[in-house]
């Protein structure tokens, strides 16, 4: 493990083929967006360090093909994951009706009951819109998730995004804990300006 990083995180991301979570992904890691990106054939990998209030943390991003053929890699593709990013496309209401489906898949799946879960409202740059960043909000306080609304294209909230989920994993010891024991490892606490880097359109609950 590199000498400064605190702890590495899988990370993960599902939602319905072709609401974006490869584009967000891209953003995130590499700041590009391809808008002729072909779909996820079973399971793209991604590694990024990222510090969050001064803690580094190299995260494994598993990128997942939305499509159900696809599906039977699913238990191992949960096991051992510390966060998930549920995508849905604001312009497409039916991939925000099957949410509840990815939530099943999640609880069936999971290895884990304390994973950090945030809801990614996909495409904000569109015109089209389908569903109203306050249902959004309302579904990720019922099911207990952070929420925040993005664009992979214009680059709105997909930082934030990664970086509210990461900074809640790390307010979460039992998570990432035991991956580290015997390592010595410190937490340190930047509380001036918390939570400012967002702009305040991520809602943590």
């Amino acid at each position: 493990m590199d000498e400064d990083v605190l702890t590495t995180l899988k990370i993960l991301i599902i939602g319905e083929s072709g609401v974006g979570k490869s584009s967000l992904l891209l953003r995130f890691t590499d700041d590009t967006f391809d808008p002729e990106l072909a779909a996820t054939i079973g399971v793209d990998f991604k590694v990024k360090t990222i510090s969050v209030d001064g803690n580094k943390a190299k995260l494994a991003i598993w990128d997942t093909a939305g499509q159900e053929r696809f599906r039977t890699l699913t238990p191992s593709y949960y096991r051992g994951a510390q966060g998930v990013i549920l995508v849905y496309d604001v312009t497409r209401r039916d991939t925000f009706v099957k949410l509840d489906n990815w939530l099943n898949e999640l609880e069936t799946y999971c290895t884990r009951n304390d994973i950090v879960n945030m809801l990614v409202g996909n495409k904000i740059d569109k015109e089209n819109r389908e569903v109203d960043r306050n249902e959004g909000l309302k579904f990720a306080r019922k099911h207990s998730m952070l929420f925040i609304e993005a664009s992979a294209k214009t680059c709105d909230g997909v930082q934030c995004a990664f970086e509210e989920l990461v900074e809640k994993i790390i307010q979460t010891p039992g998570l990432w804990e035991s991956e580290n024991q015997n390592k010595g490892v410190k937490l340190s606490y930047k509380e001036e300006g918390h939570g400012g880097a967002c702009g305040g359109y991520c809602s943590l609950l």
